[in-house]
């Protein structure tokens, strides 16, 4: 059986050689079949909403209205889960939804799922801490810090809550990275190894003979296969609708800081 976990390895594609850059010292510079998984999601997503968006009508075709169900589902998302200031971070939201969702399906048909890569899905969570950060000092200065501070905690038990609080707050970029590469991971190893039992078992069936025993076992891990391509396209939206939401209560609990705690 081939190896399962050969359909994630990063392979270069365009070596642009070796370089030396200030801080991260000797790096190797190459156009990888990750960048290039990135880039077809990429233009899939600008490509798709242009079509949706390009000609509006009254009565939506498929396209529009497949383009207009998204992002209403998000928009509702975020002004719900934010208030009425939500629609300010619908565009990043959105965005991060969308993206996540193209690398996702994108997985689904080539052999590379680039948020199978703990690079990729950590770099996703620090943006989008990064930004809570951003708008926590911006709109409250050091008042930033009683996000730590929950309301109605008794004297005695607060130094032990706001450490609980802070270390929970820097474990969220890894939550939100572990929670898409593990379930996107694991999906897929599990996919690639039932995919090898039908092609093992349906070999030892050619060769004929007590080979043929193997041909209940090929069906039923065909038939695990099917249920399991299934749930990876459920998958790949529910991981990138869950990304938005929590992303969704990061922020809010930032913007209405002080309503809340």
């Amino acid at each position: 059986m081939a190896d399962p976990i050969h359909q994630f390895q990063i392979e270069k594609l365009v070596d642009f050689g070796v370089v030396n850059l200030p801080l991260f010292g000797r790096s190797e510079l190459a156009f990888t079949n990750s960048h290039l998984a990135m880039t077809i999601a990429f233009a899939g997503v600008v490509g798709f909403m242009t079509l949706a968006t390009s000609r509006m009508q009254v009565v939506p075709g498929r396209l529009q209205s497949v383009g207009e169900t998204l992002f209403g589902m998000i928009d509702n998302l975020s002004e719900s889960i934010i208030g009425h200031e939500g629609r300010k971070f619908f565009p990043f939201v959105f965005t991060l939804f969308m993206f996540i969702l193209a690398m996702n399906v994108l997985g689904l048909m080539l052999t590379f799922t680039v948020t199978s890569q703990l690079a990729v899905t950590a770099t996703l969570g620090l943006m989008t801490i990064a930004l809570v950060i951003g708008i926590g000092f911006l709109r409250h200065g050091l008042g930033f810090f009683k996000l730590f501070v929950p309301s109605g905690v008794p004297i005695v038990l607060l130094p032990v809550i706001v450490l609980i609080e802070f270390v929970s707050f820097l474990l969220r970029p890894v939550t939100l990275a572990l929670r898409l590469f593990g379930n996107m991971l694991g999906g897929h190893v599990a996919l690639k190894v039932f995919a090898g039992f039908v092609v093992t078992l349906g070999a030892l069936a050619a060769g004929g003979g007590l080979g043929f025993l193997g041909i209940p076992g090929a069906a039923l891990a065909l038939s695990m296969v099917v249920a399991l391509t299934a749930l990876e396209c459920l998958v790949a939206f529910l991981q990138a609708f869950v990304f938005a939401v929590l992303t969704c209560i990061y922020l809010n609990d930032v913007v209405n800081l002080g309503h809340g705690h």
